[in-house]
């Protein structure tokens, strides 16, 4: 399957709750309209019934799924097709959005349809923290607090701009926190850090809503990013974070950055951990990448990815 008109079946899921979640019916008339060869749809309340329904959207054999939902939604539908001959195609219902804004998939829902009818299929990375898939970013820190800080109310009625309220929230509150990364592959040495902000490891481009997690991260380089940003005065942060949109803030004096295909994370105390939105793992934390492990559509013109086609997750061996 190289495009989305190519496949024999295919299914809609969409969370119900996303922020766009209530335009679903246009979205599937539009790709209905457009081609896609749709047999399915199944509006979703809750994780667990999007669980349970993406395991009978799987065993119905469908080679194309589609998902309308925010970044968690998408996240965890990729960790559901991973390894898998299905296909994934995304509408961005959510807030951020940033998984899409990393394949070049539009915000505006109908033109996102008409991309993913007209679209092509490539190969993206997914990462695992403790097993669980995140296509964007995992982070501990800060971020874990402004999540915690974001209402459905907020991001419903202000869009975006929820994530820079909920930011200043919770940097207020923030305490600071020492890890350790180690590198199991030998790559770098182990790193003791005290007094931080935050910790991030990035298989995606971007995250928080349009922010960068370096100038040369991809989402099918089949690497890791790893940042740590060291807690100080208010200035640095605000230095910082005028930095974010375009990645260059890794090359700040108070950020630690370094590349890898696996990383361990430590931290003293013990940390929840942020997987694209969602609290969904608690460190310590193995933090490993899928090769090519998701086919998902992206428009015709994206140079976000490549298809590699299928075993190219194992080749060449590492």
């Amino acid at each position: 399957m190289k495009a989305a008109r190519d496949a024999r079946s295919a299914a809609v899921v969409i969370n119900a709750g996303s922020r766009r979640g209530a335009a679903h019916e246009l979205a599937v008339d539009a790709m209905r309209k457009a081609g896609v060869p749709i047999s399915s749809v199944h509006p979703v309340h809750s994780g667990a019934d999007l669980a349970g329904t993406l395991d009978r959207v799987l065993a119905d054999g469908h080679d194309l799924v589609v998902v309308g939902g925010g970044d968690g939604t998408v996240s965890y539908a990729a960790g559901r097709v991973a390894g898998t001959n299905t296909v994934l195609g995304v509408l961005p219902l959510g807030t951020a959005n940033d998984f899409a804004r990393t394949l070049e998939i539009p915000g505006n829902l109908s033109q996102a349809c008409a991309a993913l009818a007209d679209g092509k299929v490539v190969d993206v990375d997914l990462g695992r923290a403790n097993g669980e898939p995140f296509l964007n970013v995992a982070s501990v820190g800060l971020s874990v607090a402004v999540t915690e800080a974001l209402s459905p109310r907020l991001k419903r009625y202000i869009g975006p701009l929820a994530y820079s309220i909920a930011t200043l929230s919770a940097y207020a509150r923030h305490k600071s926190f020492r890890a350790r990364l180690e590198f199991p592959e030998g790559d770098h040495e182990p790193m003791e850090l005290e007094d931080l902000l935050q910790v991030a490891v990035g298989n995606g481009r971007h995250y928080g809503g349009g922010n960068t997690v370096s100038p040369t991260a991809g989402i099918d380089d089949h690497t890791l990013d790893i940042y740590a940003i060291v807690a100080g005065p208010l200035r640095e942060h605000v230095s910082i974070a005028r930095l974010l949109k375009d990645g260059s803030f890794i090359k700040h004096d108070r950020v630690h950055h370094v590349t890898s295909r696996a990383v361990r994370l430590v931290t003293d105390p013990a940390l929840p951990v942020n997987l694209d939105g969602e609290i969904a793992a608690v460190t310590p934390t193995d933090f490993t990448i899928q090769r090519n492990a998701v086919h998902v559509v992206v428009p015709q013109g994206s140079t976000s990815a490549l298809f590699d086609g299928p075993g190219a997750e194992n080749w060449p061996p590492l």
